[in-house]
């Protein structure tokens, strides 16, 4: 059995899912019993920042890239477009051999990117965000029981690094499922990327009458949280499939519409009874 090529992880970038992986893969057995080093970095950090994400399990908060960047696995952790740029940083600092991924919203334009640019690079997406942000929302089980798709070519997702990489997340007990970057990209605007921009735009369209709401409108509205930093740079890089997702449903609240109006009950009726039954198979499987 060849060595486990993983003994010193970067993770560049420490808000919510960056610090959220760091606690649960330094808990880790594979982590523990090999007594894998953490380093990493964040621009926004200062001296207070620093001494607690060190208390979360950093060994090392490195602010010199060519000793960040001399890592087995370099994970970034940052907005997407920055991530993207932050590729140029990993050519110039990173021994060849380094895997690199990252846990972006978005897979299309980043594989493409790193693929330019010859870097061993899989695509990380962790479906186990919040509408909360940063170190201080984070925490060691964010990952358990969540899906985690992993985008690769196969020669990448052959080598020992990659192997090495899916035990780690295996063992924070995630949901792996591989695909393509085009696949993972035209499935999230599905169930993430409309979701956000529905909550966002049924708030904004109710908001005069927010004072008579109850705590239903409260869940459906729950990821108008989330900060446009975020969702700037994932509508910027998937907004053909956002777009195409975004037409499909107003096509159906059309045909909605017309049977509210019509009194189009039975239509209605097997709308709720589909519905209930999807709810029933997905509350099953996020409760396993």
């Amino acid at each position: 059995m060849a060595p486990f090529s993983i003994q010193r992880i970067a993770i560049v970038g420490l808000g919510l899912i960056g610090a959220s992986l760091l606690q649960a893969l330094k808990q880790s057995p594979i982590a523990r019993s090999r007594a894998i080093r953490f380093q990493g970095y964040d621009p926004a950090f200062d001296r207070d920042d620093i001494g607690r994400i060190t208390q979360l399990g950093l060994d090392r908060f490195e602010e010199d890239q060519h000793k960040l960047y001399q890592a087995d696995l370099v994970i970034l952790a940052a907005p997407v477009t920055t991530n993207i740029a932050l590729l140029d940083d990993v050519v110039q600092w990173a021994p060849p051999e380094t895997l690199v991924t990252d846990v972006s919203s978005t897979k299309q334009t980043i594989a493409d990117r790193a693929a330019e640019l010859g870097l061993n690079f899989i695509g990380m997406h962790p479906l186990a965000g919040s509408e909360q942000q940063g170190y201080s929302a984070s925490r060691e089980e964010l990952f358990e029981n969540k899906p985690l798709i992993i985008c690769a070519e196969n020669r990448t997702i052959s080598t020992q690094a990659a192997r090495d990489l899916l035990d780690l997340m295996e063992s924070l007990r995630c949901a792996i499922t591989v695909m393509s970057p085009e696949e993972h990209d035209r499935i999230v605007a599905s169930i993430s990327h409309l979701p956000q921009l529905l909550s966002t735009t049924l708030i904004n369209h109710c908001g005069r009458n927010l004072d008579t709401s109850g705590p239903g409108f409260a869940t459906l509205t729950r990821l108008a949280a989330s900060p446009w930093s975020i969702w700037r740079d994932i509508i910027s890089t998937n907004g053909t499939h956002i777009a195409a997702e975004l037409r499909s449903f107003s096509r159906e609240l059309e045909i909605l519409a017309d049977d509210v109006e019509q009194g189009s009950l039975q239509s209605i009726d097997e709308r709720f009874r589909r519905a209930n039954k999807l709810y029933s198979t997905l509350n099953r499987r996020t409760s396993t």
